[in-house]
């Protein structure tokens, strides 16, 4: 596919493209589902937070689609493929899936990171566009992400220096230190349901804690080319999924129709927490 039939037939805005590439995000325009198929998702994640064991924080809902299958009606779904095709070329594969729930009153803050941080052993290159689905409204007042634009280019090129902070407030462990990080430039990505912002695995994000009375839910899609080489050292614990395309480098695929809990609760013994 050449880059003008790629502008031609995207679900992105010749602009948005642009705007992707040279600040490391954008926020596509209108919804990303029918309203009928998004409340289908979100009443399956309803129920799944309903499930959920009592004892761990909701925002650690990491790769759910390994052991929920139905899943993979929405991950894999062309409305969301569609939107990083222009991104990152025709053959690609679904990496991973997240859910970061907060609650609202104490959902926690997830600390300044670069995705391709806790990636640099899995992925080779480094390339991997990212849809944040929110399932809820996401706002300022209750703890919407923020980006650093330009970061994904600029200082480390998604490889910071990072330092512990106190993970009984954070979702994650680690944070950029302050001296690889311009918070003054942090911009905030605001979101009605059922809309989407995009961002490079090397773009400097992280978002506040939720003290509002309104619950905060995404839910991470993350793409990659199919030229992109999963370290066959973790394929015990990452799984791929053909999103569109084909298979270049003929890695091996999960079944999006599988159940997968043994990899999760793998990665659950082993402590892999791959963001």
């Amino acid at each position: 596919m050449t880059t003008a039939t790629a502008i031609a037939t995207s679900r992105l805005t010749p602009q948005e493209i642009e705007q992707y590439r040279n600040e490391g995000y954008c926020l596509p325009q209108g919804k990303v589902f029918r309203d009928e198929k998004f409340a289908r998702l979100l009443a399956h994640f309803e129920r799944k937070l309903a499930a959920w064991p009592k004892d761990q924080r909701p925002e650690a809902m990491d790769t759910p689609h390994f052991g929920d299958p139905a899943l993979n009606e929405w991950a894999l779904a062309p409305e969301v493929v569609d939107l990083v095709e222009p991104l990152l070329g025709p053959d690609i594969i679904l990496f991973s899936t997240h859910f970061i729930c907060k609650p609202k009153g104490d959902g926690r803050r997830v600390p300044w990171h670069e995705d391709s941080a806790y990636w640099r052993k899995l992925l080779d290159p480094m390339e991997v566009a990212t849809v944040w689905l929110a399932l809820d409204q996401s706002t300022v007042k209750n703890g919407c992400m923020y980006v650093i634009p330009r970061s994904h280019n600029t200082g480390k090129k998604g490889f910071s220096d990072y330092e512990d902070v106190d993970t009984n407030k954070s979702v994650f462990a680690t944070e950029i230190v302050k001296a690889d990080r311009k918070d003054e430039r942090a911009v905030p990505c605001e979101l009605q349901p059922n809309h989407c912002s995009l961002h490079d695995a090397r773009t400097q994000h992280g978002s506040p804690p939720n003290t509002s009375d309104m619950r905060r839910c995404g839910w991470t899609l993350r793409f990659i080319p199919a030229n992109s080489r999963l370290n066959p050292e973790y394929a015990d614990r990452q799984l791929l999924y053909l999103a569109r395309g084909r298979n270049l480098l003929d890695q091996p695929l999960a079944d999006p129709a599988r159940d997968y809990t043994h990899v999760i609760e793998e990665r659950k013994r082993q402590g892999f927490k791959a963001h």
